[in-house]
């Protein structure tokens, strides 16, 4: 009794066929096994081809014209003081906008208490933004040295941290600002 497999056709290029039975004859693939080839080497050079002559130097008299590299060039080293300078300054530059996150959310609820609604909330929002402003330009004066990739972290420095610090402090003190009279502290 011979077996389906024995029966099946050979490749056209004489390697054994993986079988794919479907509703009609048998269809011939290649091996997957042999799917990855070995890689090779690269040639060696062996020197010059004989049809090519070797380059000759310009002479001395000529000036050669400089070719600049499609690459940008590497960034100078920073020294180790720059460095300890720049972490120190973006180190104060966080600090101040926590503490001018606590100061404007508290003058936020006293600032706006007149206004009702939504009035209320868009003038603390808009008042956030311009004391953040007000934050890039104090930073802009400390002259802190950047190089090239690290312009954004004068005002990425510390932005989330500003933003819901401030969104903290002034619900907070809202929500002391306005305890209806009670003596307690709205807290279970």
């Amino acid at each position: 009794m011979s077996s389906w497999w024995k029966r099946r056709p050979p490749c056209f290029d004489g390697a054994p066929a993986s079988p794919r039975i479907l509703s009609g004859p048998v269809v011939c693939r290649p091996n997957k096994l042999a799917k990855f080839k070995k890689r090779r080497s690269k040639p060696v050079d062996a020197g010059p081809k004989p049809e090519q002559r070797p380059e000759v130097a310009p002479e001395p008299s000529e000036p050669k014209p400089e070719q600049r590299p499609a690459e940008k060039p590497p960034e100078p080293p920073v020294n180790l003081a720059q460095q300890g300078e720049k972490d120190s300054k973006l180190n104060k530059l966080f600090w101040m906008r926590v503490v001018f996150a606590v100061i404007a959310g508290t003058a936020a609820t006293f600032l706006f208490d007149s206004y009702e609604g939504e009035e209320r909330r868009w003038a603390s929002i808009g008042f956030m933004i311009v004391v953040f402003a007000a934050t890039i330009v104090i930073a802009k004066s400390m002259r802190i040295p950047f190089s090239l990739a690290d312009r954004k972290k004068l005002v990425t420095q510390g932005i989330g941290s500003y933003v819901f610090l401030y969104l903290f402090v002034w619900i907070m003190s809202y929500t002391l600002a306005n305890l209806n009279g009670s003596s307690q502290v709205p807290f279970p």
